[in-house]
């Protein structure tokens, strides 16, 4: 018979909305943790958003940052907690708007966390609104005819901004598909080494479905990512141990 083992980080059931990837993301990560024996060292920094409701079911010492600083608390908890292992958990509405400066400074700093940004292309909890990842033509729920790029601008491609910076390890993962999952656990796994091992800053971008605000159904939120949303951010490692995967 088969055995269902589940992470003793994940205290509770998560509280997110059917079909949302952040309960996938939330298990990758705590298997990580676990497998690399950092589950009773870590310490995270969680935003302003559905991430935040990590806070009462992945059991590890959270810091509840203000909206979009994450990125700061983080650097202020590894500078004074080296030997930590030191996380940000952040949506893309909460890091890249808002919180935009604090995620590119930690960057631009190399400082010695690992961040991990899901990217759900809106603002999730506040009720849909477009963010700055949201694709052209996204209908959301401030742009209910599209998301017009000639008045919004380009959606906002992270690793692009951060791939000139001298940074430990930059990579994009999904939680689409079974393989995508494997891919970007082995992602997360890679990350938290690069920091634990001094490497500097680690990102791990993740593409993730939100069926509740996209207005779809789980099979097309899936689908959606990898027909629509990987044309735009493709996935991959683009720096390794600091050095750029293409060069």
């Amino acid at each position: 018979m088969a055995q269902r083992l589940i992470p003793q980080l994940l205290v509770e059931n998560n509280k997110f909305c059917p079909g949302c990837g952040h309960g996938i993301i939330n298990r990758i990560v705590a298997e990580v943790l676990e497998d690399e024996g950092y589950a009773d060292k870590t310490i995270g920094a969680l935003a302003v958003g559905c991430g935040c409701l990590m806070m009462d079911t992945f059991g590890i010492d959270w810091v509840q940052a203000p909206h979009g600083r994450a990125g700061a608390v983080a650097t202020g908890i590894k500078r004074m907690r080296p030997e930590c292992c030191v996380i940000s958990y952040q949506g893309d509405g909460d890091s890249l708007s808002i919180g935009f400066s604090e995620t590119v400074y930690a960057a631009v700093r190399n400082e010695n966390f690992t961040a991990i940004i899901v990217n759900n292309g809106i603002f999730g909890m506040t009720g849909g609104q477009m963010a700055p990842t949201s694709l052209p033509g996204q209908k959301t729920a401030t742009s209910p005819f599209g998301r017009d790029s000639g008045v919004t601008g380009q959606p906002l491609n992270i690793i692009n901004q951060l791939l000139q910076l001298p940074v430990g390890y930059l990579a994009r993962g999904s939680v689409n598909t079974p393989k995508d999952i494997n891919i970007t656990k082995k992602y997360l796994k890679k990350a938290l080494e690069t920091q634990m091992s001094g490497k500097g800053y680690s990102m791990v971008e993740i593409l993730s479905p939100c069926p509740t605000n996209w207005h779809m159904t789980l099979e097309k939120s899936l689908n959606y990512i990898e027909v629509s949303v990987k044309s735009i951010y493709p996935t991959g490692e683009y720096i390794v141990d600091g050095k750029k995967c293409n060069d």
